[in-house]
């Protein structure tokens, strides 16, 4: 009797895999400007210096992010401008940078052109964006947007994020999409009206903390990939000024073996075509909604039929916020 009292007892203390997420989550639609700071100063282009071209060894790469000019920390442009104009009288500099999660020591010469010196690097430290809110946990305050990273144009890397924000944005304009030409929605920015931070910037979306209450409907249930349908759905996003609006789709798909391309659908209502053409750029993390459940979010158009697009599944979005909750 004494041995089964204990195994009962220590079974109590087993660890268990609890979600934090609610049961019940609030979809988004919301179109949200996006602004992100990134993890030191990430090197973008080269340009030659006095018609050649600045090496070091090891090379710096596009897509490499300077953190110390002479072990003093980089963290803005100005950081590093500041820092390369302090030791210019040098003509070199030793410069830290991290790739991956490497670090990386070289030295870079300054090469003096009309009197200021020129190190041949593009860099920048800040990225401004468009995309869609895909839902608020409403027990937690947390938000997921996007449905799929932040990256960098020019390195098509996914940006190391060292802080960033959420605010207002209202949509003025489309440029409609054609066929192997993805448009875009055009918006006004109120950076100052901010609605939430950004802690953290995952293949699966941009996740963080509200701070203003933008929620635009009630909680709903949820749905497991296994449990979703063949057929109409809907996507909630903005195509004139803030109003959120849901249009029908098709979905044609659904792939247990790929997270982030989940669903694939068809743009069947036709005034969202009217308007857009199919899928534009700052429609990604658009929801989706099949039967009154919150399924998934848009994450990436098919540019041969931009009607088309793919979607991730609300779960993999939830798991991925539900890191952050834990690691807090």
């Amino acid at each position: 009797m004494k041995r089964k009292i204990i195994l009962f007892i220590s079974l109590l203390f087993i660890p268990f895999n609890i979600k934090a997420y609610s049961d019940k989550i609030i979809p988004g639609g919301n179109t949200i400007g996006i602004e992100v700071s990134s993890d030191g100063v990430m090197v973008v282009g080269f340009y030659k210096v006095d018609g050649k071209c600045n090496k070091t060894n090891p090379e710096i790469k596009i897509g490499d992010y300077i953190i110390k000019i002479n072990n003093e920390n980089v963290e803005t442009v100005d950081d590093l401008i500041n820092l390369v104009e302090k030791y210019e009288n040098d003509k070199k500099v030793n410069i830290t940078f991290r790739r991956g999660k490497k670090e990386y020591n070289t030295f870079l010469e300054l090469i003096e052109i009309d009197n200021s010196y020129k190190t041949g690097l593009y860099v920048k430290d800040k990225i401004t964006g468009i995309g869609t809110l895909s839902y608020i946990d409403p027990e937690t305050n947390l938000y997921g947007a996007l449905g799929h990273e932040i990256i960098e144009s020019s390195s098509k890397n996914m940006i190391d994020i060292d802080d960033g924000s959420i605010f207002k944005n209202v949509v003025t304009s489309i440029d409609r999409s054609v066929n192997g030409s993805p448009g875009s929605k055009n918006a006004k920015f109120y950076s100052s009206n901010i609605y939430g931070n950004i802690l953290k910037n995952t293949k699966y979306g941009i996740y963080g903390n509200l701070n203003k209450d933008i929620s635009s409907g009630d909680a709903i249930e949820i749905k497991k990939l296994s449990d979703i349908n063949l057929g109409k759905a809907y996507i909630r996003t903005v195509v004139n000024g803030e109003e959120i609006k849901e249009y029908e789709i098709e979905i044609t798909d659904i792939n247990k073996n790929s997270k982030l391309k989940s669903i694939t659908f068809k743009i069947t209502d036709e005034e969202l075509l009217k308007q857009t053409g199919g899928i534009v750029q700052g429609m990604s993390g658009s929801p989706i909604i099949q039967d009154g459940y919150l399924i998934g979010a848009v994450t990436h158009v098919i540019v041969d039929d931009v009607t088309k697009g793919y979607g991730v599944s609300i779960i993999t979005m939830l798991d991925e916020g539900d890191k952050l909750l834990n690691k807090n």
